[in-house]
């Protein structure tokens, strides 16, 4: 068994896929977004897969370095960032909703996709990259 800070990048190993998954998305979605919608659509698109990989990026830091520190920090701290995340998203979206942006929808749905492929590959990342890992 591998002691638990002999590697210590293990935390932060996955991040680079998944964010290099996350730009292609934004990519995609801002062409899709352009092209059902013209130049809002893609930018609300683009904004919204943006909004979830910020949140996953600072979620995953957050709780990598807080593991690292004292693996107690991990349950306060990561339901201390749901609800700061969730509070912020909901206060960001009725703020936009208010202004009639016509990106709206296009953002929402950024969102949803962002989460969608953030945890696909995640998951893949999880079972086929680190569970084939030699350990130790």
């Amino acid at each position: 068994m591998v002691e638990p800070d002999t590697d210590r990048r293990w935390r932060l190993r996955h991040l680079p896929v998944l964010l290099g998954a996350s730009a292609a998305l934004a990519a995609v979605a801002a062409v899709v977004g352009g092209v059902t919608g013209g130049v809002t659509a893609a930018l609300g698109a683009a904004v919204g897969v943006g909004v979830t990989v910020l949140s996953y990026t600072l979620t995953t830091v957050v709780l990598a370095r807080a593991d690292q520190v004292n693996p107690q920090l991990l349950l306060p701290l990561g339901v201390g960032l749901y609800v700061l995340k969730f509070s912020l998203l909901g206060v960001v979206l009725v703020a936009v909703a208010s202004t009639g942006w016509p990106g709206l929808i296009p953002l929402c749905l950024g969102i949803v996709a962002g989460v969608a492929v953030w945890t696909a590959v995640h998951l893949w990342w999880l079972t086929a990259v680190h569970a084939r890992r030699p350990r130790g």
